[in-house]
């Protein structure tokens, strides 16, 4: 099916009489292909009727626009017709008369016969053939319904709106009024998009259910496709194997959206913003390495409002210490791995195995993508390991694991290392041994011979290949081009109390994060680097063009290796989020959690890192809904996971279970006066 209509990140605003404006919906995209049925659900306010109001043309996107059949919709149109839960009927006139007013109308190119013939027509499908010389006073609530869908549909629209049309009458007149608009859709072949409150309804009626988040700024928060087959019964989809664990992701995502408004509502009274005109000092922590080069640059071209904050950066050269200290609260953030913030959400500790209390962890921006690369000790070049598949069997002819160091456990590298290898056809439990290392010992444990190869970014790498103890096999651009790399991690708390200092902090690194993918600013960067708290002199060797591999070729120039504002780098994506998830599943790190959108949104906060992208000068825009395939090129839907997560597990059924998300706690900012 080709796509009918076209919703281009819309945004609607409303004004406010204090001279504010209300944000109803947020860069909303969607298609909707012919012929298919589309039901908007959520919870009241979320938008779901003012998109249909879009839809319509009654009113106009405030950024953004709908396209219907390559042409913007702008104005209502006979092309368009609504159903409202009022029934919207002419009381002097018949049920025949208010058909035909609509086909008289719109359809004046046919003869007084032809329309006749139409609206004759039109009775019959809804039932109402005998009712056609009543009045709207003496029909019932479902009768009256039948009508005003009846005369949608008498004027041959491609796209029905239906606007929670069952919504006023009672459960058996639902029933059947449901059962028949689906017979009707049919064999119309009419597109429909339909709101409603009623999961059931939705599950029946629909080909796809589109479920939005709790406004302001309602989104979309996740897409359900209802595979069940057509024609449908109500009995029979009941009865459908699929249909009770549709119906649970459903009443699941509503729930998760109540739990994450009261949550929401509970940390910002509890946590008040600190006052005006005060510096927030803030303690950030972070392990030297490019990937932190916006953070360095930062610094040095003083781009962190001082009125705002006071950045007091701490040094680290261990993940465990540099976690350890932002839970207990010796940090107020610190520069992450990808995984970390969702690590501390579920509690899992920097440990093989190990469980902590969870702590309530969110990250308003991605700091770094890719920059990282597999360093193999150089001896096994000699024995002919040049790629993946050369590797793979050498290791499987061995007696003995294959040791990999990696700079945490439950982090980006391992995991994007085992799902390399596995898709390689290796059996990573039984082969692998992954050695967490501080990344400034990786270097001398490969030459030692401790370990066999490490993974770490390209500073680390390049020290290995410059001194001939290591050669490059894969870099993450083989893996999973793109990935977060690290993140901004602080508390749910501490981003309640402080939204202007970590919206100061986040634009000051975004506005550095563009000069770093500048190659005007190389030299700059270079020279920012080899300062001792941050590389040190050898940081040249990691910021040349060409990515030195050791293998002797002519060194290939790494396009975007290591990426830090290009292409939405910032947002913090919930679809990789999702990802991640499914990779704890996958390694029995934890059950995969049937209230991730909970989860998700806890951890990802993308309106604190819009905040940041305006505070910075640059455009805010939406995060990325579209599939994306890793190393093993299956497609990765994030509103699919478990059929995903199946694949990978040779169709078995994942572990599943609820994540007892943390309490949110509160923590006094420190403060200091301003002149």
């Amino acid at each position: 099916m080709t796509s009918l209509v076209t919703i281009d990140n819309v945004t609607q605003t409303f004004a406010l009489q204090d001279g504010g404006q209300y944000v109803a919906l947020k860069d909303i995209s969607l298609e909707i292909k012919e012929g298919e049925f589309v039901s908007l659900i959520g919870h009241s306010g979320c938008g779901k009727s003012t998109l249909l109001n879009l839809l319509a043309g009654l009113t106009l996107a405030t950024k953004g626009g709908i396209l219907m059949d390559g042409r913007q919709v702008t104005s209502p149109g006979p092309d368009r017709m609504v159903v409202f839960q009022n029934y919207s009927l002419l009381p002097w006139q018949t049920v025949r008369q208010n058909i035909e007013l609509a086909v008289t109308n719109v359809l004046r190119h046919l003869s007084r016969e032809e329309r006749r013939e139409l609206v004759d027509k039109q009775l019959k499908t809804v039932g109402l053939s005998t009712a056609a010389e009543k009045y709207p006073r003496e029909l019932s609530g479902g009768m009256k319904q039948r009508v005003a869908i009846a005369r949608a549909l008498a004027i041959q629209p491609r796209l029905l709106l239906l606007d929670e049309p069952f919504g006023a009458l009672d459960a058996l007149t639902r029933g059947n009024l449901q059962q028949q608009l689906m017979q009707i859709c049919q064999e119309a072949g009419v597109t429909t998009v339909m709101v409603t409150h009623d999961v059931d309804e939705a599950l029946l009626l629909s080909d796809r259910v589109v479920m939005l988040t709790n406004g302001p700024e309602a989104e979309i928060g996740q897409i359900l496709n209802v595979h069940l087959p057509r024609p449908r019964q109500r009995l029979e989809v009941m009865e459908h194997p699929d249909y009770y664990q549709l119906r649970i992701e459903l009443i699941g995502f509503l729930q998760q959206q109540r739990r994450m408004r009261e949550r929401r509502t509970a940390v910002t009274a509890a946590t008040p913003a600190a006052p005006s005109r005060i510096a927030t000092v803030v303690r950030l922590g972070y392990l030297p390495g490019l990937d932190i080069a916006p953070l360095a640059m930062a610094i040095d071209s003083k781009l962190f409002d001082s009125s705002v904050v006071q950045l007091i950066p701490e040094s680290f050269a261990d993940w465990r210490r540099l976690e350890d200290r932002l839970v207990e609260g010796g940090l107020d953030m610190a520069i992450t791995s990808a995984t970390t913030p969702l690590q501390l959400n579920l509690g899992l500790g920097n440990r093989p195995g190990q469980k902590r209390t969870p702590w309530a962890a969110i990250t308003p921006m991605t700091v770094s993508r890719n920059g990282n690369a597999l360093c193999l000790a150089r001896h096994f070049m000699d024995q002919g390991i040049g790629d993946r598949a050369s590797l793979v069997e050498w290791i499987q002819d061995r007696d003995k694991p294959f040791t990999i160091g990696i700079p945490q456990h439950h982090g980006i590298a391992e995991l994007l290392l085992r799902h390399w290898l596995t898709a390689g056809g290796l059996n990573v439990e039984e082969h692998i041994v992954f050695t967490m290392l501080s990344p400034m010992a990786m270097v001398w444990a490969l030459r030692t011979g401790a370990i066999d190869a490490f993974c770490a970014g390209r500073y680390r790498v390049a020290e290995a290949v410059e001194d001939r103890h290591g050669y490059v096999l894969a870099t993450d651009l083989d893996i999973w081009s793109g990935h977060p790399e690290k993140v901004l991690t602080t508390s749910e708390a501490w981003a309640a109390a402080h939204p202007d200092a970590l919206v100061a902090i986040c634009s000051g690194l975004m506005q550095a994060a563009a000069r770093c993918d500048n190659s005007n600013h190389r030299d700059e960067m270079t020279r920012v680097l080899s300062q001792p708290q941050w590389l040190g002199t050898r940081s040249g060797i990691a910021l040349t063009r060409q990515f030195k591999t050791g293998l002797g070729d002519s060194s290939p120039e790494l396009l975007r290796f290591n990426q830090f504002h290009a292409d939405r780098a910032h947002i913090p994506n919930r679809s990789e989020g999702t990802w991640l998830l499914t990779q704890f599943s996958r390694w029995g790190w934890c059950p995969f959690p049937t209230n991730r959108q909970e989860l998700l949104a806890l951890t990802y906060r993308q309106d604190i890192c819009d905040q940041a992208l305006v505070a910075a000068g640059f455009q805010a825009l939406p995060a990325p809904r579209s599939t994306f395939a890793l190393a093993d090129g299956i497609p990765f839907n994030a509103d699919e996971p478990i059929p995903y997560l199946k694949t990978q597990l040779q169709g078995s059924a994942p572990p599943m279970g609820h994540a007892e998300l943390p309490a949110a706690s509160t923590r006094q900012p420190v403060l200091i006066p301003t002149a």
